[in-house]
């Protein structure tokens, strides 16, 4: 090839954007970028194929379609979640330590928290965290069917509201403001507005308004942790 520069009356050579080998990995991380940048209405199989330089027809060799898709990325963040070996004399410690595993990694994909609401885990990640956290609540004395319910009970609460932080931050992005400069914003108005309600109707809300808007997320998350791990705690049997 010459290394002389083209003429310049000649049409410059377009670039072509390179195809990336086809796989089902490759889909699901082409899929992880579209969700970051144009959220879950706006995932699709064709904006996935866009995203890899391929046409959608070409994906289902890989992912039978967009309900797989959003397993696959599901199980994808579950990866990340480790689960440790159950011991019976701190099984709400090693529940909690989970919890907040699975809390983190909704915070960072938070997306996919509205999607976890109306999917069935069944990929072997997820399928991994079920069976070990269902391991630390039976070795904990936790029988099988409060066990059973307790964990579907717990994954909505972590998705509700890992997904609530979502909608507060498509929020704060809309207003154009930072982070702090929201909240602070947004506390201040709602106190106003609490302040003008009439007393007479309001009392309780009035009298304890500092404890009602007291405690970020982190706080508030562990406190609905500690009663849902204290609620099955009730039925197990000391081993």
């Amino acid at each position: 090839m010459s290394d002389l520069p083209d003429p310049p009356w000649r049409t410059p050579a377009r670039s072509r954007p390179v195809r990336r080998p086809l796989s089902q990995q490759a889909v699901v991380d082409a899929a992880l970028v579209v969700l970051g940048r144009e959220g879950l209405g706006g995932l699709s199989m064709r904006r996935v194929a866009q995203e890899l330089g391929t046409g959608p027809a070409s994906l289902y060799a890989h992912v039978s379609g967009k309900d797989e898709l959003l397993e696959l990325l599901l199980d994808r963040v579950s990866a990340a979640i480790t689960v440790p070996e159950p011991d019976p004399q701190c099984w709400p410690d090693q529940i909690k330590e989970v919890a907040w595993q699975a809390y983190r990694a909704y915070a960072t994909h938070t997306n996919l928290a509205l999607a976890s609401l109306a999917t069935i885990p069944t990929g072997p990640n997820a399928l991994r965290v079920t069976e070990g956290m269902l391991a630390i609540l039976l070795a904990g004395g936790v029988p099988p069917q409060p066990a059973a319910w307790f964990l579907d009970r717990l994954f909505l609460y972590i998705a509700g509201d890992a997904y609530e932080g979502a909608l507060f931050g498509e929020k704060v992005r809309a207003s154009g403001k930072d982070l702090d400069g929201y909240w602070t914003g947004m506390l201040g108005q709602l106190r106003e507005y609490y302040l003008s309600l009439p007393a007479e109707r309001f009392p309780h809300t009035l009298a304890h308004l500092d404890e009602l808007m007291a405690g970020g997320g982190d706080e508030r998350f562990a406190f609905g942790l500690d009663l849902l791990v204290q609620g099955v705690a009730r039925y197990a049997t000391p081993r």
